[in-house]
């Protein structure tokens, strides 16, 4: 079987690893395109490097730009990469720039797709992860669902039968990291927060709605400096070069800035937080899965199943962003809702199945695919 993975964000190179792992070990032939959404080392090299993934074999180097342009960039890139390797299936991962020029080039060559973490709604279609997401999973031809919900919102789409649940890979990735780790965050804890022993909370800022707004980003810049215990916020390149253009600083009152983190150091610093604040998706997950109280800034969410029992509140209005991180951890253990640790092993036999069980067309030529 010959796969073929498009990436180029920090979440889907979280994602890529245990499918690259599992790939391997059947002696599936598997081919990494890296669209360069991302390419800051610490955002891009590095998770390689930490999560045993085999180079990219293609670097489509498209950079930052604007929605419609860095898509483009990478839609011309990708077009004869695809032409050339005609594998048996197109894997897209999420939601980025990166999943939505994939899917568009992979369905024009009528290419099989498979969506990996299909199904997810904020149900805000400015974002344009949102709108990413809805032709993702439109145009794929097997939707990979993390969660029963995101099962839900497929059928209520009449994508149903296209839709196989498998759990999500975030699990995977994060139980083998942390099993190959003898004592957990020993040493990966962030110089940083070796230097500066004591409860904090942890911090990312990087969505569009977020960074391009100059007034919000200095409420959500002076709520974070506000907030009852230090909070660590790691800066993401938006979000520097947003603050260079609007004048805000990224210190004073509880507020320190660090660089963003190699995986491996991520977890242990998200592990040991009192809580995170966050406008991402994935790590309203992992704090979840670390049983670390998180806060969004945003007004809904992908992920609902964060918000069992307050383990996740969303913080729309960011002056009420210290009251909600001073609220008391929740009783008892945070729920399960994203899988086994499994997904990847259910993915690459559903790939390979219907691999064997002959030519496949694209979805988006109107076939009809059961799960």
């Amino acid at each position: 079987m010959k796969v073929l993975s498009v990436v180029g964000a920090r979440p889907q190179f979280v994602k890529l690893a245990p499918v690259a792992w599992q790939l391997a070990l059947g002696g599936d032939e598997h081919l990494i395109v890296h669209t360069g959404q991302h390419y800051d080392h610490l955002l891009s090299r590095s998770f390689f490097d930490e999560l045993g993934i085999p180079l990219p074999d293609v670097n489509l180097e498209a950079g930052s730009a604007g929605q419609a342009a860095q898509t483009s960039r990478m839609l011309a890139a990708l077009d004869p990469v695809l032409a050339r390797e005609r594998p048996d299936w197109v894997l897209t991962y999420g939601d980025t720039n990166s999943t939505l020029a994939a899917t568009l080039a992979a369905a024009a060559q009528e290419l099989p797709i498979a969506h990996l973490e299909a199904g997810l709604r904020s149900f805000d279609r400015t974002m344009p992860e949102e709108r990413n997401r809805l032709v993702a999973d439109h145009l794929a031809d097997l939707l990979l669902a993390p969660t029963a919900v995101a099962m839900t919102q497929l059928a209520a789409e009449g994508l149903a039968a296209r839709s196989l649940l498998v759990g999500d890979l975030m699990v995977d990735t994060l139980r083998t990291i942390r099993d190959r780790t003898a004592q957990p965050g020993e040493e990966r804890l962030p110089p940083f927060l070796a230097r500066h022993p004591g409860p904090y909370l942890l911090a990312t800022v990087h969505r569009q709605a977020t960074t391009d707004d100059p007034d919000r980003l200095a409420a959500v810049v002076a709520a974070l400096a506000a907030c009852p215990k230090p909070v660590w916020l790691l800066v993401h390149p938006r979000l520097a070069a947003r603050c260079r253009q609007f004048g805000i600083g990224l210190s004073g009152g509880s507020l320190r800035a660090a660089d963003p983190l190699p995986y491996r150091s991520m977890i242990a610093a998200l592990a040991g937080a009192d809580g995170l604040i966050t406008d991402s998706g994935g790590l309203q997950k992992e704090a979840l899965i670390l049983g670390v109280p998180c806060s969004t800034l945003r007004a809904g969410t992908e992920w609902p199943e964060t918000l069992h029992d307050g383990w996740n509140v969303l913080v729309p209005d960011p002056r009420e962003l210290p009251g909600a991180v001073a609220r008391p951890r929740p009783a008892g253990e945070p729920p399960t809702p994203f899988g086994d640790g499994a997904a990847a092993a259910r993915i690459v036999t559903e790939l390979a199945a219907r691999t064997d069980a002959g030519p496949v067309t694209s979805g988006a030529a109107g076939r009809t695919v059961t799960a």
